[in-house]
């Protein structure tokens, strides 16, 4: 990964302030002032993180970060003028790292910036399991497994936040974009499949684990160790 920070901000005086402020902080930083060309930037200078204003010339931050999210878990800041679009977001899980609120502190910023990579690295860190973006692959303890992209795009989210129960209908939203009706019952097939693939792994562990009436959750605990598990 790049030391690079990519700011998408259409007030040009402001971007260059916090470019400022990035470079002080010992980070490279890229801005451009619309929307037009964020996802083939980010394709091919995948940058560490991106500070992305949310009303954007072109094309606006939410559907810029739900593109972006359908091929990177580049950690996304997003920023706001409005305090009550900040609850909108929260609600649509546009799949944003970060929300700030404009006008904001330049050294705010900054110290969200560091705060969200120091927690992408320690996932990486504690665990051991890396997902591969561009070619569809799970990597774990030397081991690579190649998956489909109805797989990755299920096995994304939960290795991305270890721990976290998401519910079905929370995946259904990262498999498809196009707002398809899927049952539960798709989704535990999707599931029994990903896991039976994941055994090339590890077999002594299950990374997809049930929690009882709620969803699923990534862990490289044991399942017998915690009774919610089934």
């Amino acid at each position: 990964m790049s030391n690079v920070i990519l700011i998408v901000e259409d007030e040009k005086k402001l971007a260059s302030i916090m470019a400022d402020y990035l470079t002080l902080a010992q980070y490279e930083s890229h801005i451009l002032y619309d929307g037009a060309d964020v996802i083939d930037w980010v394709k091919d200078n995948k940058p560490s993180a991106i500070l992305l204003d949310l009303m954007l010339p072109v094309k606006d931050g939410m559907q810029l970060c739900k593109e972006i999210r359908a091929f990177s878990d580049v950690p996304i800041l997003m920023t706001t003028a409005k305090v009550e679009e900040i609850d909108r977001l929260l609600g649509l899980e546009v799949g944003a790292d970060d929300y700030i609120c404009k006008p904001y502190s330049p050294r705010e910023v900054v110290a969200r910036v560091k705060a969200v990579l120091r927690r992408v690295q320690s996932t990486q860190q504690n665990t051991g399991f890396r997902l591969d973006v561009d070619k569809y692959q799970a990597h774990f303890d030397g081991k690579c497994l190649d998956l489909t992209a109805v797989e990755f795009q299920l096995l994304k989210p939960l290795a991305g936040e270890p721990g976290r129960i998401f519910t079905r209908e929370q995946l259904m939203r990262n498999m498809y974009d196009d707002n398809r009706i899927v049952s539960d019952r798709t989704i535990d097939s999707h599931i029994k499949k990903l896991r039976k693939k994941l055994l090339a792994l590890s077999d002594e562990l299950e990374f997809i684990q049930s929690v009882y009436g709620v969803g699923y959750r990534f862990s490289l605990t044991h399942p017998t160790q915690n009774s919610v598990y089934t």
